[in-house]
């Protein structure tokens, strides 16, 4: 289906009112954009001409020069000096690995607008020109944007603190100087998305704190610095990704961004920019929304209404700094905001598997606001730096001891980290039914399982088919996990291979997907699961979806129990016409990369990580298979790994895992 009939569908369920209004919308933003694009071919924008008056800003960061020393003692005693160090000459050396690409030295001069991955290079026109993505190539836009998004600043400005090496200072003026010359305002890739928009504006704020007091930086450069910080805000405002049925983290990171920008520029007001360009509007607008936002995006339980635990983290960590930055400068919110963002890291407490890592449910980008530990070397699947960082700011010490392996993030934002010598062990099973995550749990077992709303009260934009799906620990170690997303636009198959329900824990009936959706529509899926929690008890789960009912009359339920040293899943597929069946009930098991698979007998599997041994036992073993398959842990990347695959007609089925205690 091409995008006109993709377009046309969509028209055919709005009413009369609101499909009016969009097609008056687009001829408005049409013509503007074509007025636009005039302007700057006529007159191409010219940061130095922006006019900013001599400007200093007086709000406060996250840590101050009194605190300097202080804050490199504790980096010294965590014995992270060398690493940073280390960290911060890679990107002097313009050596980056991002999004799968590999350790890659980009040369003398960094290609901003470019996916140096596959070699294609975005042309430098008006932004609303440009085709970011286009099927007959698998260039990937999110390479040039998140390189752009400066990142990599936090571990330069490290770096400077630790050392006083005014190379550093050097790099920062240096690579934002040459960013600008390869993208002037509006006119490149790099300003297509306002997220990353915002995103950079923020990273490029934190540089100004680490960087301000630099002997070779000069007045010239932090006028032409504050100019460009400027016309980003003025962009974002103007560019707000808050046009469809609901917001999302696009959004939150456009506030987030207006947010820094308003702080930053706080006491400044220019006499002939109207209301909605001057930062005091930005700040004012961006609190706003940020209290209304986080009640729109995270439910009452504390998780993310996009149902993807990446997305949590990404959209747990911009409240969070966010309104850490907004106290230090005296701004906050009220009582009810601080107890909902309080819950979202209480799910990630107890998403938070034992040995640290988190399941990848629905879509993953390794979406980050800053990072501020480890640059180059951080787990994507390991949310536990955000944990230390809450357990500062809440003062709990079970956040603490779950992020004692992340110090360093808590001293940054902080310039402190409380030590705490109480073991917290999350052994007991929680839920959270408003996300879709049911947890089981003692202490040998892990049992992650997804049955919920998809993402966006049902509009299913980083959802994937993984109702009744479930990540499971044995004393430490991963064995069924899910297969992660891999990539979004450069590969259109990939991207819905990895959402499809064949790539997921769950039941797949004849080659059905559980929730229809269309290949060309890489970001929706049409809610037909509806699947809910039957029964719940602290040692089992049973829940059931809806997805077949239409296709082949049939109601997928499961069951999961756990003991000691066994977990049970009973699977019974019930027809909804009492029809005799036709159809193969397909059931997946993937495995993790290093888990060993070998027939026991005929009834078990031995299945075995590390020093870890657990029998599969399945009713009947005479129709199973084990393919390879590609798992993905962070984006752009693939490794081997297995998927057991047993096919059967029976309407009941049973699995164990039993391991030795």
């Amino acid at each position: 289906m091409n995008k006109i009939s993709q377009k046309i569908n969509k028209a055919k369920g709005l009413p009369i009112d609101t499909l009016a209004k969009k097609i008056s919308e687009k001829a408005y933003n049409k013509i503007f954009s074509e007025i636009r694009n005039i302007q700057l071919i006529i007159k191409p924008p010219n940061v130095l001409k922006v006019k900013i008056p001599r400007y200093k800003t007086k709000s406060n960061f996250f840590i101050n020069d009194k605190e300097r020393e202080n804050i490199i003692n504790k980096i010294e005693k965590l014995e992270k000096t060398d690493e940073i160090i280390e960290q911060a000459n890679q990107i002097c050396c313009h050596e980056f690995d991002l999004l799968g690409s590999g350790k890659i030295n980009l040369g003398k001069s960094i290609p901003w607008n470019k996916d140096f991955k596959v070699n294609y290079v975005w042309p430098n026109k008006y932004y609303k020109k440009i085709q970011i993505v286009d099927s007959s190539n698998n260039a990937d836009v999110k390479v040039p944007w998140e390189l752009s998004r400066f990142q990599h600043i936090f571990t330069l400005g490290k770096a400077y603190w630790i050392s006083r090496d005014e190379k550093y200072s050097q790099e920062f003026v240096d690579q934002i100087r040459d960013w600008l010359y390869k993208n002037p305002f509006e006119m490149t890739v790099n300003w297509t998305c306002t997220m990353d928009v915002a995103i950079r504006a923020v990273n490029w704020i934190t540089g100004y704190y680490f960087f301000k007091d630099s002997l070779v930086i000069k007045e010239e450069f932090w006028k032409l610095f504050n100019n460009s910080l400027y016309q980003h805000g003025k962009y974002i405002i103007n560019n707000l990704e808050n046009k469809g049925n609901h917001t999302g983290n696009h959004y939150l990171s456009n506030i987030v961004g207006l947010a820094w920008l308003g702080i930053y520029f706080e006491d400044l007001h220019l006499k002939h920019a109207i209301k909605k360009n001057q930062p005091s509007f930005w700040l004012e607008f961006a609190l706003k929304e940020l209290e209304k936002e986080l009640f729109i995006q995270v439910n009452a339980d504390g998780t993310n209404y996009e149902a993807s635990t990446s997305y949590h983290r990404l959209v747990a960590e911009l409240f969070l700094i966010t309104t850490i930055l907004c106290e230090r400068n005296k701004f906050s919110f009220s009582s009810l905001f601080y107890e909902r963002l309080e819950k979202m890291f209480e799910f990630l407490l107890h998403l938070t598997k034992p040995n640290g890592l988190s399941p990848i449910v629905g879509d993953a980008d390794d979406g980050r606001l800053i990072i501020i530990s480890s640059y180059s070397k951080w787990q994507k699947n390991d949310f536990r730096h955000l944990l230390a960082i809450a357990g500062e700011y809440f003062d709990r010490d079970d956040f603490r001891f779950a992020g004692r392996l992340f110090k360093e993030d808590a001293i940054w934002i902080h310039s402190t980290y409380k030590e705490t010598s109480i073991p917290f062990e999350q052994v007991s099973t929680t839920v959270f039914p408003q996300g879709g995550y049911y947890i089981l749990k003692n202490k040998n077992i892990y049992c992650c399982i997804r049955c919920g709303e998809l993402s966006f009260r049902g509009e299913g934009v980083h959802s994937h088919n993984d109702q009744l799906s479930f990540d499971l620990t044995i004393k430490g170690e991963d064995f069924i996990v899910d297969p992660g997303s891999y990539i979004y636009t450069a590969d259109y198959a990939a991207r819905n291979r990895y959402r499809s329900t064949s790539m997921h824990n769950t039941l797949q009936i004849d080659n059905f997907e559980q929730n229809d959706f269309n290949v060309y529509e890489l970001f929706s899926m049409k809610e037909q699961t509806f699947s809910k929690c039957e029964a719940l008890t602290p040692n089992s789960f049973v829940g059931e979806h809806y997805g077949y009912t239409s296709k082949s009359n049939h109601i997928h339920s499961r069951n999961f129990s756990i003991t000691n040293n066994c977990v049970e899943i009973v699977d019974k597929v019930k027809s909804v016409k009492n029809t005799p069946n036709k159809y193969v009930f397909k059931y997946y098991f993937t495995l993790d990369s290093c888990v060993t698979i070998q027939k026991a007998n005929n009834k078990e599997l031995f299945l075995k990580k590390g020093q870890v041994e657990v029998f599969m036992e399945i009713e009947d073993l005479s129709d199973y298979e084990v393919r390879q398959v590609e798992i993905s842990k962070s984006y752009g990347t693939k490794e081997q790994s297995h998927q057991i695959i047993i096919s059967t007609y029976k309407n009941t089925i049973k699995t164990k895992f039993k391991f030795l205690k």
